[in-house]
């Protein structure tokens, strides 16, 4: 899931059985990006578009995503805002090349709650490029009850070796 170049959200459905839901918690433009967003987000053209989702599996919150993309691309690629964003980019099969640029473990009360799991989680941040330029900036963190399904992953900065 955190390494892998595929769809997390075609991830999810497969390993639940059910439809992915994207449910939309904030969508709007943004000045500056904030303090913790990745850096590679400096490198997508102003004005920014923040969106935020949380990704459910049969009313189970699974991840929760955010997306940073230049304005006008956003129009044009985010037109369907309860669609996923794979399917939002490939409906037309033109070539995507994604790239995991950052592993982290993320501790978060409200995560917590909406988890309803205790934290570090597990996250990732990526990038889409679509002919050898950025699209988007994608960040995703992960429910641990996905373990259910994957196996145990250790939560701890100690036990991971490099």
């Amino acid at each position: 899931m955190l390494l892998g170049d595929g769809s997390p959200t075609r991830h999810l459905q497969l390993l639940t059985g059910y439809e992915v839901e994207v449910k939309l918690i904030a969508m709007e433009v943004e000045g500056e990006p904030i303090n913790d967003a990745p850096r590679e987000v400096k490198e997508l053209v102003n004005p920014l578009l923040r969106r935020q989702v949380w990704l459910t599996c049969n009313s189970q919150t699974l991840a929760w995503a955010e997306s940073w993309w230049n304005h006008k691309e956003a129009k044009l690629h985010l037109q369907n805002k309860s669609q996923p964003i794979w399917k939002s980019l490939t409906q037309g099969r033109s070539e995507l090349f994604r790239e995991v640029d950052g592993l982290a473990l993320v501790n978060s009360p409200w995560l917590e709650d909406e988890f309803e799991n205790k934290g570090p989680f597990w996250s990732r941040h990526y990038r889409f490029f679509r002919q050898e330029k950025e699209l988007t900036v994608i960040r995703e963190v992960f429910n641990p009850a996905l373990e259910s399904w994957l196996g145990y992953a250790p939560r701890e900065i100690n036990k991971i070796k490099d």
